[in-house]
């Protein structure tokens, strides 16, 4: 069969009020980021054949974009700052602009051809703005309580109101997860598979529903890398450092971790699993992460294989 022909990257620089593109070498430019400006790109873009636009994650302010993009049928690949920066160190580009940064993704996707975006499904969207407002809910009330303990008679009663406040809205929220979980069928049955599993409760199911959309749908190797909880191996010569983990998504894992706390206690395989790891002298954090990773593996052959019997 013919070779399928390579994609013509875009590179899009996305910043608040503005969207920078690079569509090849001699054609460049910026539009508005609204509805018009919008348009725009989309159209610019569609005039490039087989095209695929690589962006960076921009603390929320891709998301519009890379949404209308995808459901316009255009390929978008959305790749990690870092990623980025360090490929510019590797050119020996030290100058940052919005414009320079366009050609720099541009030159990136060519290079390196990072992974697809999928088009994120509506209700695991929700769920997710949902989780993180309850985490920013949670943030705030760790802070009111830290501070409430070294308050003195004027301040402590403000900071009891606000408490009682915050924690009237987590119920709240908690309260509209569940309901939003319960009124989807697919996410009710996925969040009632996963917690199956002694040690899974529902906000680790919902997180990793919210921010783990690849679930089920990739080998236990590669979600491990995607969360965070690989050990990558650290060897040069004679030299032999010990593996860490690192990189992945930060929100599951932090969940992640708290969830393998309460496993490693509850769960009889896995506090068997943890205990033997400690007889044989590994670190307390070493054996929590491979806890970790055990049950990372184990929700996605859940997801994998309906049939698949818990022990």
């Amino acid at each position: 069969m013919p070779a399928k022909p390579p994609p013509t990257y875009v590179g899009l620089d996305i910043s608040k009020d503005q969207l920078d593109y690079c569509l090849s070498e001699t054609a460049e430019g910026r539009c508005a980021y609204d509805p018009a400006g919008r348009a725009e790109l989309i159209k610019k873009v569609r005039s490039v054949p087989r095209a695929r636009v690589v962006c960076e994650a921009s603390g929320g302010y891709e998301k519009l974009i890379v949404a209308e993009l995808l459901q316009a049928g255009i390929e978008v690949c959305v790749v990690q700052p870092g990623r980025v920066r360090a490929f510019a160190h590797a050119e020996g580009l030290l100058v940052k602009t919005d414009r320079i940064d366009a050609r720099l993704l541009r030159r990136f996707g060519e290079k390196i051809d990072p992974r697809l975006a999928a088009p994120t499904d509506p209700a695991a969207a929700t769920l997710r703005e949902l989780l993180e407002h309850r985490r920013q809910l949670t943030t705030q009330l760790s802070e009111v309580e830290g501070r409430l303990s070294l308050a003195g008679p004027t301040l402590g009663p403000l900071l009891t109101t606000q408490r009682t406040f915050l924690m009237e809205q987590i119920a709240h929220v908690e309260k509209l997860i569940d309901q939003h979980i319960d009124q989807d069928p697919n996410l009710k049955r996925k969040s009632e598979r996963l917690q199956q599993v002694k040690g899974i409760g529902p906000v680790l199911a919902a997180t990793v529903l919210a921010y783990v959309p690849e679930l089920g749908q990739i080998d236990s190797a590669q979600l491990s890398a995607l969360i965070g909880v690989a050990p990558f191996a650290d060897e040069s010569g004679h030299t032999c450092s010990p593996r860490h983990v690192r990189g992945g998504r930060a929100t599951v894992r932090h969940v992640l971790y708290m969830a393998a706390v309460s496993a490693s206690h509850s769960n009889p395989i896995l506090t068997a699993f943890y205990q033997r790891l400690r007889a044989n002298g590994k670190p307390a954090k070493v054996c929590l992460v491979a806890v970790m990773r055990k049950m990372a593996c184990l929700m996605n052959r859940m997801l994998q294989e309906p049939d698949f019997v818990l022990a």
